[in-house]
């Protein structure tokens, strides 16, 4: 009886994989397929394979931005974003967690509060203040890096905060009585133990970044500075808009990074990888 659920459980758990991984799989062979083969079905299996769409994608727009720049362009801020997220959210979910301090209770709950601050409302004062400091078009893409290094990131701090609680303080503890200060507390003991959550964060941190729409269309306005995020909307344009397969080449060149990125991280995801055992 034992073995006939074992059978069950997997043969659900692979029917769920199936229907997960089907539209992933219907993405990558869409690449090669005619609009009129898009259109004729649902399988997978092409009909006719044709790699028009993959040599269109790789097209510039006069000569201005191409799939592979707008790659270039988007990690060029992605990378120092996330580095400087990591660095600030740990700051300070550190600070708040250990430390107790004047304001502290009143500093939490206004960071708790813009949990509940829609993004959306944010954009026009941003805007605002980022063109009076002439940031707007810069090259180094200071307005969309910048919120990162001073924690504008709640979410990644409350987790990261419940993390650290949950380490005993008597690593601290111990980590005094060896001489060492805050700051060589949280880079020797600490961060070791968080590294899980810390790979954690600043996956998440990425994925928002490659995915973000409206940052790029605001503060970037020099077309062979756009990232991908913008690129994929210029190959739906009025043009080009009917060549599905050359869109759907688009969007698989801009996701394979993230997906090979996911599963070299799950190496480091495991709470065995930050050192903590049962």
């Amino acid at each position: 009886m034992r073995r006939y659920r074992r059978v069950l459980r997997m043969l659900v758990i692979a029917a769920g994989a199936i229907l997960m991984i089907y539209p992933l799989l219907w993405l990558c062979t869409a690449t090669v397929r005619s609009n009129t083969d898009l259109f004729s079905g649902a399988g997978i299996l092409p009909k006719q394979v044709d790699f028009s769409g993959w040599k269109r994608a790789f097209s510039s727009y006069g000569g201005q931005i191409s799939l592979l720049g707008a790659m270039c362009n988007t990690y060029l801020y992605a990378i120092p974003k996330v580095l400087l997220t990591l660095i600030s959210v740990t700051l300070t979910a550190y600070g708040f967690s250990r430390f107790r301090f004047t304001g502290r209770r009143t500093l939490m709950l206004c960071m708790f509060a813009t949990l509940f601050l829609p993004q959306t409302v944010l954009y026009v004062p941003q805007f605002v203040m980022f063109t009076k400091l002439g940031w707007v078009d810069s090259p180094a893409y200071l307005p969309l890096i910048t919120p990162s290094a001073l924690a504008g990131d709640t979410v990644l701090v409350v987790m990261l905060m419940q993390f650290i609680r949950g380490i005993p303080k008597t690593y601290d503890e111990a980590a005094r009585l060896d001489g060492c200060n805050s700051l060589q507390t949280l880079w020797y003991v600490l961060v070791p133990l968080l590294r899980p959550v810390l790979i954690s964060c600043g996956l998440i941190q990425l994925l928002h970044t490659l995915n973000d729409y409206m940052g790029p269309l605001l503060y970037v306005k020099t077309p062979p500075r756009y990232p991908i995020s913008v690129f994929v909307k210029l190959s739906m344009d009025a043009d080009s808009g009917f060549d599905w397969n050359r869109v759907l080449a688009v969007c698989c060149a801009a996701m394979l990074p993230q997906v090979i990125l996911y599963f070299i991280a799950q190496r480091f995801t495991t709470p065995e990888a930050g050192g903590i055992k049962e």
